[in-house]
């Protein structure tokens, strides 16, 4: 890290630059992310093709993003960091312009996998590098505003996406992404430095083949609720994906410079943190995805209205997110993470009990009870589990937090959909009308993701705080 340590001692303005900087190119990545959902219809009539397919938009972006993560720390120690943040930049700027003159489906694609490629590997390496540039003692805040882009950036995608969508055409949605990214490319060459210490290795090719096996579960996780799947096959690729990643954890502990260095699983308190952020991210998007579909089929609410809702709760997020960051400097990681999964499990539970008479005030308020809470554990969480790390090992740390919380989050997604999904056809056929049945569908999905949150308020218990770990 010596040019990190020339250029920034005694130098914040420089240093502010190069996180402003890193992460307006993380959150622009990290919005693209998720706000196509609402471009599905636009998409379908505009390239010809079926929801299912048009679906492989996100899908598909998700898992080549998976694949990516356990490659990043590899890259951060072979890689100058300066050029790696330029190289990843340039590939999803590629994508973009790949997708705006695109004339059919297969080519649009083909622009989404290079701008996933991007964000798949940036999005645990710019945690890592925001957690190494900041001194123990101040990680709370500064990942507190790292939490703006994966808590808020997720939230505000949609939104986003609706407004660009009713003034202009979905090419214009990716013409946004491609000016900042543009811009960002031009700035790193005076703001982005060389943070981390190389340490060159060779890559693992068995380790990444291995790793395929990620591809595998995500696709299967995703199937579960969907109509019309072939179960045999499906289980089948399972079964090969679960046994190619079995190996990949094998070999990663008995080889002498792994890919990714799973040993940081044996630190218990890391666990619980992996778990909080994970449990965490699931209460967000299943909130970003199961309410606007609670406001259009129960409260009859129109898409575009649908999703407005949804701006109190991810405001309040972005704002909560820098407060609990310095919050936790302040009072405690622990404390900080008590306070955010009583939020969310307050939260599901009147959903639970309540749900039956709640209008659309009562929900966005309670979206905003979620989202705040989250705000409270996710990168809290992140942070302590990278203070219960030795410094050489953060950065496989935060890949596998990454990995792991979004392995969690598409369960999440795939859980609550078979939950309404079979819950209200079973109440159909039983004679209930199809407004009661609904809301008793719904009324499942949120008892379920309150057991969720109950386990996630008792590992918040049994967590600790911990001193900074040396090498």
């Amino acid at each position: 890290m010596e040019e990190q340590v020339s250029r920034f001692k005694g130098n914040q303005k420089l240093r502010n630059w190069f996180v402003a900087i890193l992460l307006a190119g993380t959150f622009t990545m990290s919005i693209s992310q998720s706000s196509l959902s609402t471009a599905y219809p636009t998409l379908m009539r505009y390239f010809g093709v079926s929801a299912t397919t048009i679906q492989w938009l996100t899908t598909g972006f998700m898992l080549i993003m998976c694949i990516m993560m356990p490659i990043s720390p590899w890259l951060l120690n072979n890689v100058p960091f300066k050029r790696l943040f330029q190289a990843v930049l340039l590939l999803f700027d590629v994508g973009t312009l790949i997708i705006l003159v695109a004339p059919s489906f297969p080519i649009m694609m083909l622009g989404r996998i290079l701008e996933a490629v991007g964000v798949g590997i940036l999005f645990p390496a710019y945690q890592s590098v925001m957690l190494t540039i900041t001194p123990a003692e101040s990680r709370g805040a500064t990942m507190g505003v790292a939490g703006l882009v994966m808590g808020s950036a997720l939230a505000i995608g949609p939104i986003i996406s609706g407004i660009v969508l009713k003034f202009t055409t979905w090419q214009g949605l990716f013409v946004v992404f491609a000016l900042i990214i543009t811009l960002v490319f031009a700035l790193s060459f005076r703001f982005i430095s060389n943070v981390m210490t190389l340490k060159p290795t060779q890559l693992d090719f068995i380790s990444v083949i291995s790793s395929v096996g990620l591809i595998g579960l995500l696709f299967v996780i995703n199937q579960l609720g969907k109509p019309g799947v072939n179960w045999p096959a499906q289980f089948g690729l399972l079964a090969v994906s679960l046994l190619m990643l079995v190996y990949f954890v094998y070999r990663q502990f008995h080889t002498t410079k792994p890919m990714l260095e799973l040993r940081v699983l044996k630190t218990f308190n890391y666990d619980l943190a992996v778990l909080l952020t994970g449990f965490s991210y699931i209460a967000l998007i299943v909130t970003t995805i199961i309410f606007p579909l609670y406001y259009q089929g129960v409260l009859h609410l129109s898409p575009f209205a649908s999703g407005m809702a949804l701006v109190p709760g991810a405001v309040l997020l972005s704002l909560l997110n820098p407060v609990t960051g310095k919050l936790a400097d302040r009072i405690g990681f622990k404390r900080v993470l008590l306070i955010g999964m009583g939020m969310i499990t307050m939260g599901w539970g009147i959903l639970f009990v309540c749900s039956r008479s709640l209008n659309l005030i009562a929900m966005m308020g309670i979206a905003m009870l979620i989202e705040g809470g989250n705000a409270f554990v996710m990168m809290p969480a992140t942070t302590l589990g990278a203070n219960s790390l030795a410094d050489n090992l953060i950065a496989h740390g935060t890949a596998v937090i990454t990995t792991v919380r979004q392995i969690l989050g598409s369960l999440g997604v795939a859980i609550a959909t078979i939950i309404l999904t079979t819950v209200t056809q079973n109440q159909v056929v039983k004679g209930y009308r199809h407004q009661v049945a609904t809301q008793t569908g719904y009324r499942a999905v949120f008892f379920t993701f309150f057991l969720v949150a109950i386990f996630g308020l008792v590992m918040a218990v049994l967590i600790k705080n911990t001193k900074k770990t040396t090498k």
